[in-house]
């Protein structure tokens, strides 16, 4: 059984920086495509970021230059670095495992994480 656990959300300034983590255990990440996703109230969830087996990363036109994925395949475990916060970044931040990309973009998503509140005030 997949699981997905993600951490480190909370509320942060504008300007400010979060790391989120998630935990994985039931499948590699060192041999499958991880992301990122979010979703605001009232809003579907979107895509943030992706990271494949073969290290290429994928960004949100958003949240690049701002955000980086990156994994530890020792402890199985994916992250976000986000940096210079904004109040449009507040959202519950998903983690997703088994992404299929076409183009860059996911075209599916085999596995997810329950989500993490991450509130950027003004």
């Amino acid at each position: 059984q997949v699981q997905l656990v993600e951490s480190g959300g909370g509320l942060v300034q504008a300007g400010g920086s979060l790391r989120l983590s998630c935990a994985v255990s039931g499948r590699f990440v060192s041999s499958s495509s991880m992301g990122w996703f979010r979703q605001a109230p009232g809003a579907a969830r979107a895509f943030v970021a992706a990271i494949t087996w073969s290290d290429s990363t994928y960004y949100a036109e958003s949240v690049k230059g701002r955000f980086t994925i990156s994994r530890d395949n020792a402890k199985n475990t994916v992250y976000l670095q986000m940096n210079k916060l904004k109040p449009e970044d507040t959202a519950v931040y998903f983690c997703a495992g088994g992404v299929a990309l076409l183009g860059g973009r996911p075209n599916g998503v085999e596995n997810w994480g329950q989500g993490t509140q991450v509130t950027v005030s003004s």
